[in-house]
Protein backbone atom coordinates (compact mmCIF):
# COMPACT_ATOMS: atom_id res chain seq x y z
CA UNK A 1 0.00 0.00 0.00
CA UNK A 2 1.51 3.47 -0.86
CA UNK A 3 1.18 6.28 1.92
CA UNK A 4 -2.33 7.68 1.83
CA UNK A 5 -3.68 4.22 1.82
CA UNK A 6 -1.75 2.82 4.70
CA UNK A 7 -3.27 5.78 6.72
CA UNK A 8 -6.46 5.83 5.96
CA UNK A 9 -6.42 2.07 6.62
CA UNK A 10 -4.75 2.96 10.20
CA UNK A 11 -7.43 5.74 10.57
CA UNK A 12 -10.34 3.20 9.61
CA UNK A 13 -8.80 0.59 12.71
CA UNK A 14 -8.88 3.04 15.28
CA UNK A 15 -12.33 4.86 14.19
CA UNK A 16 -13.39 1.01 14.59
CA UNK A 17 -11.54 0.31 17.87
CA UNK A 18 -12.82 3.81 19.27
CA UNK A 19 -16.36 2.60 19.40
CA UNK A 20 -15.13 -0.49 21.94
CA UNK A 21 -13.15 1.75 23.96
CA UNK A 22 -15.20 4.58 24.11
CA UNK A 23 -17.70 2.07 26.84
CA UNK A 24 -14.78 0.14 28.09
CA UNK A 25 -14.88 0.02 32.12
CA UNK A 26 -12.25 2.12 34.18
CA UNK A 27 -10.90 -1.16 35.82
CA UNK A 28 -9.76 -2.31 32.20
CA UNK A 29 -8.41 0.81 30.85
CA UNK A 30 -6.33 1.72 34.88
CA UNK A 31 -4.76 -2.09 34.60
CA UNK A 32 -3.71 -1.42 30.91
CA UNK A 33 -1.62 1.62 31.99
CA UNK A 34 -0.19 0.24 34.39
CA UNK A 35 1.07 -2.75 32.38
CA UNK A 36 1.82 0.11 29.42
CA UNK A 37 4.40 2.06 32.46
CA UNK A 38 5.77 -1.35 33.47
CA UNK A 39 6.24 -2.06 29.17
CA UNK A 40 8.80 1.03 29.04
CA UNK A 41 10.53 0.11 31.76
CA UNK A 42 11.06 -3.31 31.16
CA UNK A 43 11.95 -2.12 27.59
CA UNK A 44 14.36 0.96 28.78
CA UNK A 45 17.12 -0.60 27.39
CA UNK A 46 16.13 -1.09 23.77
CA UNK A 47 14.26 2.71 23.58
CA UNK A 48 17.59 3.80 24.97
CA UNK A 49 19.49 2.23 21.85
CA UNK A 50 16.79 3.43 19.54
CA UNK A 51 17.25 7.16 20.74
CA UNK A 52 21.12 6.99 20.85
CA UNK A 53 20.41 6.14 16.75
CA UNK A 54 18.05 9.03 16.76
CA UNK A 55 20.87 11.77 18.95
CA UNK A 56 23.14 10.50 16.54
CA UNK A 57 21.56 11.30 13.19
CA UNK A 58 20.57 14.64 14.69
CA UNK A 59 24.19 15.83 15.30
CA UNK A 60 25.03 14.66 12.05
CA UNK A 61 23.22 17.04 10.67
CA UNK A 62 23.96 19.69 13.25
CA UNK A 63 20.68 20.52 15.14
CA UNK A 64 21.18 23.06 18.06
CA UNK A 65 21.57 21.92 21.44
CA UNK A 66 17.74 22.78 22.69
CA UNK A 67 16.41 20.71 19.93
CA UNK A 68 18.53 17.73 21.13
CA UNK A 69 17.53 17.97 24.62
CA UNK A 70 13.99 17.23 23.49
CA UNK A 71 14.89 14.14 21.78
CA UNK A 72 17.22 12.82 24.79
CA UNK A 73 16.02 10.29 26.65
CA UNK A 74 17.58 8.55 29.09
CA UNK A 75 16.65 6.44 32.47
CA UNK A 76 14.92 9.40 34.31
CA UNK A 77 12.46 10.37 31.51
CA UNK A 78 11.75 7.18 30.65
CA UNK A 79 11.12 6.41 34.46
CA UNK A 80 8.80 9.65 34.09
CA UNK A 81 6.67 8.51 31.47
CA UNK A 82 6.12 5.44 33.16
CA UNK A 83 5.45 7.38 36.00
CA UNK A 84 2.83 9.79 33.62
CA UNK A 85 1.28 6.86 32.76
CA UNK A 86 0.76 5.25 36.44
CA UNK A 87 -0.74 8.67 37.70
CA UNK A 88 -2.95 9.08 34.75
CA UNK A 89 -4.47 5.22 36.06
CA UNK A 90 -5.09 6.98 39.34
CA UNK A 91 -7.04 9.70 37.97
CA UNK A 92 -10.82 9.71 37.88
CA UNK A 93 -12.47 8.33 35.13
CA UNK A 94 -14.13 11.40 33.05
CA UNK A 95 -15.94 9.28 30.77
CA UNK A 96 -19.69 9.25 32.33
CA UNK A 97 -19.17 11.56 34.61
CA UNK A 98 -22.45 14.10 35.27
CA UNK A 99 -21.67 18.00 33.85
CA UNK A 100 -25.17 19.00 34.68
CA UNK A 101 -28.92 18.00 34.52
CA UNK A 102 -32.68 19.34 35.18
CA UNK A 103 -35.74 18.40 34.89
CA UNK A 104 -38.22 20.58 32.66
CA UNK A 105 -42.01 21.66 33.67
CA UNK A 106 -43.34 18.57 31.14
CA UNK A 107 -41.74 16.06 33.20
CA UNK A 108 -38.61 15.56 30.84
CA UNK A 109 -35.47 15.11 32.57
CA UNK A 110 -32.23 16.11 30.64
CA UNK A 111 -28.42 14.85 31.89
CA UNK A 112 -25.33 15.94 30.27
CA UNK A 113 -22.34 13.79 30.96
CA UNK A 114 -18.86 13.37 29.47
CA UNK A 115 -18.13 10.88 26.61
CA UNK A 116 -15.36 11.02 24.59
CA UNK A 117 -14.66 12.43 21.57
CA UNK A 118 -13.62 9.53 19.41
CA UNK A 119 -10.04 9.84 17.59
CA UNK A 120 -7.43 11.72 17.91
CA UNK A 121 -4.72 12.84 15.94
CA UNK A 122 -1.41 13.98 17.20
CA UNK A 123 1.01 15.42 15.08
CA UNK A 124 4.61 16.69 16.99
CA UNK A 125 8.08 16.86 16.63
CA UNK A 126 11.09 15.66 18.46
CA UNK A 127 9.96 14.83 21.72
CA UNK A 128 9.66 10.89 22.54
CA UNK A 129 7.80 11.17 25.53
CA UNK A 130 4.62 12.79 24.26
CA UNK A 131 4.12 8.91 22.45
CA UNK A 132 3.30 7.94 26.02
CA UNK A 133 1.70 10.80 27.57
CA UNK A 134 -0.61 11.03 24.47
CA UNK A 135 -1.32 7.64 24.53
CA UNK A 136 -1.92 7.21 28.00
CA UNK A 137 -4.56 10.38 27.93
CA UNK A 138 -6.35 8.78 24.73
CA UNK A 139 -6.40 5.27 26.66
CA UNK A 140 -8.08 6.64 29.74
CA UNK A 141 -10.33 9.18 28.51
CA UNK A 142 -11.69 6.21 25.82
CA UNK A 143 -10.15 7.81 22.73
CA UNK A 144 -8.34 6.15 19.81
CA UNK A 145 -5.21 7.34 19.05
CA UNK A 146 -3.39 8.19 15.61
CA UNK A 147 0.35 9.45 16.49
CA UNK A 148 2.36 11.45 13.86
CA UNK A 149 5.75 12.10 15.21
CA UNK A 150 8.83 13.65 13.63
CA UNK A 151 10.72 12.01 11.63
CA UNK A 152 14.61 13.07 13.78
CA UNK A 153 12.59 11.10 16.65
CA UNK A 154 11.32 7.85 14.33
CA UNK A 155 13.42 5.20 15.67
CA UNK A 156 12.61 5.88 19.61
CA UNK A 157 8.82 6.56 18.60
CA UNK A 158 8.96 3.12 17.06
CA UNK A 159 9.86 1.46 19.83
CA UNK A 160 7.99 3.40 21.99
CA UNK A 161 4.57 2.72 20.79
CA UNK A 162 5.18 -0.66 19.86
CA UNK A 163 5.94 -1.79 23.38
CA UNK A 164 2.45 0.43 24.48
CA UNK A 165 0.43 -0.94 22.13
CA UNK A 166 1.49 -4.43 22.65
CA UNK A 167 1.43 -4.21 26.26
CA UNK A 168 -2.45 -2.22 25.89
CA UNK A 169 -3.81 -4.85 23.77
CA UNK A 170 -2.69 -7.46 26.18
CA UNK A 171 -4.11 -5.81 28.96
CA UNK A 172 -8.04 -5.94 27.07
CA UNK A 173 -7.69 -2.12 25.03
CA UNK A 174 -9.25 -2.91 21.70
CA UNK A 175 -6.61 -3.56 19.02
CA UNK A 176 -6.25 -0.67 16.48
CA UNK A 177 -6.58 1.68 19.06
CA UNK A 178 -3.04 3.05 19.52
CA UNK A 179 -1.97 3.31 15.87
CA UNK A 180 1.73 4.84 14.83
CA UNK A 181 2.48 6.16 11.45
CA UNK A 182 5.69 4.74 10.74
CA UNK A 183 7.25 6.66 7.93
CA UNK A 184 9.44 9.95 7.76
CA UNK A 185 7.45 10.65 5.21
CA UNK A 186 6.49 14.69 5.33
CA UNK A 187 3.34 13.93 3.26
CA UNK A 188 1.99 11.91 6.29
CA UNK A 189 0.86 15.07 8.14
CA UNK A 190 -0.90 15.82 4.91
CA UNK A 191 -2.60 12.91 4.37
CA UNK A 192 -3.78 12.88 8.44
CA UNK A 193 -5.16 16.53 7.86
CA UNK A 194 -7.52 14.95 5.13
CA UNK A 195 -9.26 12.24 7.16
CA UNK A 196 -12.44 14.22 8.07
CA UNK A 197 -15.11 12.07 9.10
CA UNK A 198 -12.50 9.23 10.30
CA UNK A 199 -10.73 11.62 12.73
CA UNK A 200 -12.09 13.78 15.13
CA UNK A 201 -9.62 16.26 16.16
CA UNK A 202 -6.19 17.05 15.06
CA UNK A 203 -3.77 18.22 17.81
CA UNK A 204 -0.18 19.73 16.64
CA UNK A 205 2.54 19.92 19.09
CA UNK A 206 6.14 21.50 17.66
CA UNK A 207 7.03 24.80 16.56
CA UNK A 208 5.25 27.17 15.17
CA UNK A 209 5.47 26.75 11.58
CA UNK A 210 4.33 23.25 12.26
CA UNK A 211 1.54 24.26 14.16
CA UNK A 212 -0.28 27.05 11.47
CA UNK A 213 0.62 25.03 8.61
CA UNK A 214 -1.82 22.44 10.22
CA UNK A 215 -5.04 25.28 11.76
CA UNK A 216 -4.09 26.72 7.74
CA UNK A 217 -4.77 23.59 5.76
CA UNK A 218 -6.60 20.62 8.33
CA UNK A 219 -9.89 19.47 7.42
CA UNK A 220 -9.93 18.13 10.03
CA UNK A 221 -11.18 20.26 13.45
CA UNK A 222 -7.91 21.79 15.25
CA UNK A 223 -7.35 22.24 18.81
CA UNK A 224 -4.25 24.55 18.45
CA UNK A 225 -1.42 24.36 21.05
CA UNK A 226 1.33 26.98 20.82
CA UNK A 227 4.56 28.29 20.99
CA UNK A 228 5.70 29.95 23.81
CA UNK A 229 6.62 33.52 24.28
CA UNK A 230 6.45 33.90 27.75
CA UNK A 231 7.57 36.56 30.41
CA UNK A 232 8.20 36.99 33.98
CA UNK A 233 7.56 40.65 34.98
CA UNK A 234 9.49 41.63 38.22
CA UNK A 235 7.66 44.50 39.93
CA UNK A 236 8.29 47.51 42.08
CA UNK A 237 9.80 46.25 45.64
CA UNK A 238 9.41 42.65 44.41
CA UNK A 239 11.66 40.50 46.39
CA UNK A 240 14.85 40.11 44.28
CA UNK A 241 16.27 36.93 45.85
CA UNK A 242 12.80 35.45 44.89
CA UNK A 243 12.90 37.25 41.78
CA UNK A 244 16.74 36.22 40.88
CA UNK A 245 15.55 32.45 41.73
CA UNK A 246 12.27 32.70 39.27
CA UNK A 247 14.10 33.67 36.36
CA UNK A 248 16.96 31.85 36.20
CA UNK A 249 14.97 28.66 36.63
CA UNK A 250 12.07 29.70 33.93
CA UNK A 251 14.95 30.82 31.32
CA UNK A 252 17.37 27.74 32.09
CA UNK A 253 16.05 25.05 34.08
CA UNK A 254 15.21 23.62 30.14
CA UNK A 255 15.23 26.28 27.77
CA UNK A 256 13.81 24.10 24.63
CA UNK A 257 10.51 23.85 26.49
CA UNK A 258 7.44 25.95 25.43
CA UNK A 259 6.92 27.33 29.09
CA UNK A 260 10.54 28.29 29.40
CA UNK A 261 10.81 32.27 30.07
CA UNK A 262 11.71 34.70 26.55
CA UNK A 263 11.13 38.21 27.81
CA UNK A 264 11.92 39.77 31.20
CA UNK A 265 10.52 42.46 32.14
CA UNK A 266 11.72 44.70 34.76
CA UNK A 267 10.59 47.64 36.77
CA UNK A 268 12.38 51.01 36.37
CA UNK A 269 12.81 51.36 39.74
CA UNK A 270 14.51 47.75 40.42
CA UNK A 271 16.71 47.66 37.21
CA UNK A 272 20.14 49.19 38.66
CA UNK A 273 20.00 46.72 41.22
CA UNK A 274 17.97 43.78 40.05
CA UNK A 275 19.42 43.76 36.38
CA UNK A 276 23.53 43.21 37.38
CA UNK A 277 22.54 40.42 39.79
CA UNK A 278 20.12 38.13 37.78
CA UNK A 279 22.58 38.95 34.38
CA UNK A 280 25.55 37.58 36.80
CA UNK A 281 23.55 34.16 37.16
CA UNK A 282 22.36 34.00 34.25
CA UNK A 283 25.87 34.64 32.77
CA UNK A 284 27.30 31.36 34.39
CA UNK A 285 24.76 29.32 32.76
CA UNK A 286 25.85 30.34 29.55
CA UNK A 287 22.25 32.67 28.37
CA UNK A 288 23.23 35.50 25.99
CA UNK A 289 21.42 38.38 26.81
CA UNK A 290 19.78 41.02 24.47
CA UNK A 291 18.16 44.40 26.16
CA UNK A 292 16.50 47.61 25.43
CA UNK A 293 18.13 50.81 25.26
CA UNK A 294 17.29 51.17 28.87
CA UNK A 295 18.70 47.62 29.96
CA UNK A 296 21.55 48.52 27.79
CA UNK A 297 22.39 51.52 30.44
CA UNK A 298 22.65 49.06 33.29
CA UNK A 299 24.02 46.00 31.37
CA UNK A 300 26.18 47.92 28.91
CA UNK A 301 27.90 45.28 27.02
CA UNK A 302 24.88 43.07 25.92
CA UNK A 303 23.46 43.32 22.46
CA UNK A 304 20.63 45.35 21.79
CA UNK A 305 17.38 43.55 21.65
CA UNK A 306 15.28 44.18 18.12
CA UNK A 307 11.89 44.61 17.69
CA UNK A 308 12.13 40.67 16.02
CA UNK A 309 12.91 39.81 19.62
CA UNK A 310 10.15 40.85 21.63
CA UNK A 311 8.10 38.17 19.66
CA UNK A 312 10.76 35.20 18.98
CA UNK A 313 10.26 32.54 20.86
CA UNK A 314 13.89 31.02 21.15
CA UNK A 315 14.22 27.59 22.56
CA UNK A 316 17.60 28.42 23.63
CA UNK A 317 19.85 30.21 25.96
CA UNK A 318 18.94 33.68 24.97
CA UNK A 319 16.96 36.30 26.51
CA UNK A 320 15.41 39.30 25.78
CA UNK A 321 15.14 41.89 28.57
CA UNK A 322 12.98 45.43 28.67
CA UNK A 323 12.94 48.04 31.39
CA UNK A 324 9.55 49.45 32.31
CA UNK A 325 8.02 52.38 33.04
CA UNK A 326 5.08 50.14 35.91
CA UNK A 327 2.86 47.46 35.58
CA UNK A 328 0.69 49.19 33.13
CA UNK A 329 3.62 49.12 30.80
CA UNK A 330 4.59 45.89 31.35
CA UNK A 331 1.23 44.20 30.93
CA UNK A 332 1.21 46.41 27.41
CA UNK A 333 4.28 44.64 26.28
CA UNK A 334 2.60 41.27 26.82
CA UNK A 335 -0.67 40.84 25.57
CA UNK A 336 0.79 42.76 22.51
CA UNK A 337 3.84 40.49 22.12
CA UNK A 338 2.73 37.18 23.90
CA UNK A 339 1.61 33.81 22.69
CA UNK A 340 -1.52 33.31 25.21
CA UNK A 341 0.87 30.67 26.75
CA UNK A 342 2.09 31.58 30.50
CA UNK A 343 3.40 34.75 32.06
CA UNK A 344 4.10 35.56 35.71
CA UNK A 345 4.54 38.73 37.82
CA UNK A 346 6.78 38.98 40.58
CA UNK A 347 5.33 41.05 43.22
CA UNK A 348 4.26 41.77 47.05
CA UNK A 349 1.65 43.97 46.31
CA UNK A 350 -1.13 41.49 46.24
CA UNK A 351 -3.44 44.44 44.46
CA UNK A 352 -0.83 44.24 41.73
CA UNK A 353 -0.91 40.87 41.45
CA UNK A 354 -4.46 40.48 41.15
CA UNK A 355 -4.53 43.10 38.67
CA UNK A 356 -1.94 41.48 36.58
CA UNK A 357 -3.87 38.26 36.46
CA UNK A 358 -7.06 40.03 35.68
CA UNK A 359 -5.83 41.67 32.62
CA UNK A 360 -3.04 39.35 30.93
CA UNK A 361 -4.32 37.27 28.24
CA UNK A 362 -2.74 33.91 28.54
CA UNK A 363 -3.74 30.26 29.53
CA UNK A 364 -1.63 30.30 32.92
CA UNK A 365 -0.88 33.37 34.72
CA UNK A 366 1.54 33.22 37.92
CA UNK A 367 2.08 35.04 40.72
CA UNK A 368 5.95 34.59 42.43
CA UNK A 369 6.29 30.85 40.46
CA UNK A 370 8.14 30.59 37.26
CA UNK A 371 6.19 29.45 34.18
CA UNK A 372 7.92 26.11 33.80
CA UNK A 373 5.10 24.86 36.02
CA UNK A 374 2.79 25.05 33.02
CA UNK A 375 2.93 21.17 32.72
CA UNK A 376 -0.10 18.41 33.04
CA UNK A 377 1.85 16.48 34.98
CA UNK A 378 3.09 19.66 37.42
CA UNK A 379 -1.13 20.29 37.18
CA UNK A 380 -1.51 16.82 38.39
CA UNK A 381 -3.22 15.87 35.47
CA UNK A 382 -0.57 12.73 35.16
CA UNK A 383 0.44 13.98 31.44
CA UNK A 384 -0.69 16.52 28.98
CA UNK A 385 -1.72 15.91 25.30
CA UNK A 386 -0.49 19.75 24.64
CA UNK A 387 -0.43 22.91 26.33
CA UNK A 388 -3.36 24.89 24.36
CA UNK A 389 -3.34 28.33 23.63
CA UNK A 390 -6.40 29.20 21.84
CA UNK A 391 -10.03 29.89 24.01
CA UNK A 392 -12.19 27.22 22.70
CA UNK A 393 -13.19 23.99 24.22
CA UNK A 394 -9.88 23.77 26.03
CA UNK A 395 -7.33 26.38 27.01
CA UNK A 396 -4.07 25.60 28.97
CA UNK A 397 -2.86 21.95 29.70
CA UNK A 398 -5.04 19.91 28.49
CA UNK A 399 -5.88 16.31 30.66
CA UNK A 400 -8.16 13.87 30.56
CA UNK A 401 -11.35 16.19 30.89
CA UNK A 402 -10.18 18.35 27.38
CA UNK A 403 -10.62 14.92 25.80
CA UNK A 404 -14.08 14.87 25.90
CA UNK A 405 -17.09 16.17 24.73
CA UNK A 406 -20.27 15.85 25.97
CA UNK A 407 -23.79 13.95 24.85
CA UNK A 408 -27.27 15.23 26.25
CA UNK A 409 -28.97 11.36 27.91
CA UNK A 410 -33.13 12.46 27.62
CA UNK A 411 -35.66 10.58 29.91
CA UNK A 412 -39.53 10.47 28.92
CA UNK A 413 -42.62 9.33 29.67
CA UNK A 414 -44.35 9.62 26.54
CA UNK A 415 -44.14 13.44 26.33
CA UNK A 416 -44.81 14.88 22.89
CA UNK A 417 -44.32 18.42 21.91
Amino acid sequence: MDLHDTIVKQAETARSASRRLAVLPSPIKNNALEAMACALEDGAALILEANAADLEAARAKKIKKSFLDRLMLDEGRIHSMAEGLRQTAALPDPVGEGEWETVRPNGIEIRRVKVPIGVIGIVYEARPNVTADAAALCMKSGNAVLLRGGSEALRSNRVISSLLAKAAYDAGIPEGALQFIDSDDREAVGEMMKLKGLLDVIIPRGGAGLIQRIVRESQVPVIETGAGICHTYVDEGADLDMAVRIAVNAKTSRPSVCNAMETLLVHEKEAKEFLPRVAAELRERKVELRGCERTRGVLSDIEAATEDDWSTEYDDLILSIRVVRDIDEAIEHINRYNTGHSETIVTRDIQRAHRFQREVDAAAVYVNASTRFTDGFEFGFGAEIGISTQKLHARGPMGLNELTSTKYLIYGEGQVR
